[in-house]
């Protein structure tokens, strides 16, 4: 795989440009990524950046919610914004012959929201009840915002991106515009559009809809990397009565721009990545514990979490997790084995070209290249590093880039008083609530 020719332009406010033209399909992809996201959410205001985010699309310019969503919906096209850790994207697609409708729906989504109190009460709400909901069926879906809270402490990636019952219901219309205003202008902006268009005349009309937009109030702050755990901390979120104990064993790893990266996704695979890894072998095959197990990193510009998830039956929680730890300390001591290595690498190679199909997903692609400041080569040259992956490369990734079993953050749903004892033995031991409207 290599990224294909693209041109890529800066206008005289800042707003960068990638434009990559290709006529197999009739449709255009785009991906407008405004540096910043959930980690400028202030202290109390959690999720003030997702619902921002959401807010981008339930009117803007000449549109109520309803007629936005109507144009983009009645076109055949489609429009969404979220907010990530480092950045709030708008992505979507539209004909090609709706290019115009495209440009017109995206600068006044960006620049001109309405963010309607009415519209904010109702999201916020929503977002309200999908935690509670979550909470009543579906706990596993939170453990990550749990554990992000205990491993990065004051770090920004502690915060819960999507808020938390308490600190969105804090969250009223003025905190929405302090931050478009002081975090949305065009020196934070980079537009990516690929698919069947002409170059010449989409960056002259991107350029006539955006060359007027401004800079953003404050300056994008600094984001320094987290520091380590050393020794083991231990959260227990209760949910009394629970018949299963879902846990999340993680520690900071790497950042996106880690130079052995191909090594580092071929141990993870290996250990803890697909169906055949050291994990899944040790939790589900030969133990039964589970169903499921698995690990991953997850990587920005500065390091975030490389974390174990799985879950077992509340009687077999400790032997779970002693088996997940030890075989963390299997990989720490050995390494993974020569013909798991080269399954590990067959099966990247097989999987890796599928994300790459669309004209949506080389727009995402080069969206995270530029966000995270990264060269062509790291789509271009991936394929012939995962050729070169071998034992020692493995051994480095290992030692560097997973953590020792002593030296990790644990955070655990399950039944309090069943599994308290146990988890105490494992760290020092924190304690919440499930019901708690907050995530610590």
């Amino acid at each position: 795989m290599r990224v294909p020719p693209h041109e890529r332009l800066t206008l005289p406010n800042g707003v960068r440009l990638l434009l990559l033209p290709t006529q197999e399909v009739p449709l255009i992809a785009f991906e407008a990524v405004v540096r910043g996201g959930s980690r400028l959410d202030p202290g109390g205001r959690e999720g003030v950046a997702a619902l921002t985010a959401e807010l981008l699309t339930y009117g803007a310019g000449p549109r109520d919610a309803y007629a936005f969503a109507d144009a983009v919906e009645g076109s055949g096209g489609s429009l969404d914004a979220e907010a990530h850790r480092e950045a709030i994207i708008v992505h979507g697609q539209f004909l090609a012959r709706d290019r115009e409708l495209l440009l017109e729906l995206l600068s006044d989504a960006l620049l001109s929201p309405h963010f309607d109190a009415s519209e904010l009460d109702k999201v916020r709400e929503r977002r309200i009840e999908s935690i509670r909901a979550a909470k009543d069926s579906d706990p596993q879906s939170l453990l990550d915002t749990y554990g992000r809270g205990l491993l990065f402490g004051e770090h920004p990636f502690a915060k819960p991106g999507g808020g938390s019952e308490t600190s969105l219901a804090a969250i009223g219309r003025e905190d929405v515009l302090r931050l478009y205003r002081e975090h949305f202008g065009a020196e934070r902006l980079t537009l990516v559009f690929a698919g069947d268009f002409d170059p010449q005349w989409l960056a002259a009309a991107v350029a006539r809809r955006f060359e007027s937009w401004g800079g953003a109030g404050a300056a994008l702050p600094p984001l320094a990397a987290a520091a380590r755990v050393r020794g083991r901390r231990v959260l227990m979120i209760d949910s009394p009565g629970s018949g299963q104990s879902y846990f999340w064993i993680a520690n900071v790893g790497v950042a996106r721009g880690y130079p052995l990266r191909a090594a580092l996704d071929v141990t993870n695979t290996a250990f803890g990545g697909s169906f055949g890894s050291m994990l899944m072998q040790a939790l589900r095959v030969r133990t039964g514990l589970t169903y499921s197990a698995y690990s991953g990193f997850r990587r920005g510009s500065v390091p975030g979490e490389f974390a174990i998830h799985s879950f077992t039956q509340t009687a077999s929680t400790a032997r779970a997790l002693d088996i997940a730890l030890g075989t963390l300390t299997a990989l720490k001591r050995r390494g993974a084995a020569g013909e798991a290595i080269a399954s590990a690498r067959n099966y990247i190679l097989g999987q890796y070209p599928l994300g790459f199909e669309t004209a949506a997903d080389w727009a995402a692609a080069l969206g995270d290249l530029d966000l995270y400041g990264l060269a062509q080569s790291y789509i271009d040259e991936y394929e012939p590093a995962l050729q070169r992956v071998d034992a020692a490369q493995v051994r480095e990734v290992t030692a560097a880039a997973f953590p020792d079993p002593d030296d990790v953050a644990i955070a655990l749903i399950g039944d309090a008083a069943q599994v308290r004892s146990e988890l105490a033995q494992l760290g020092a031991l924190h304690e919440t609530t499930l019901a708690a409207p907050a995530f610590s």
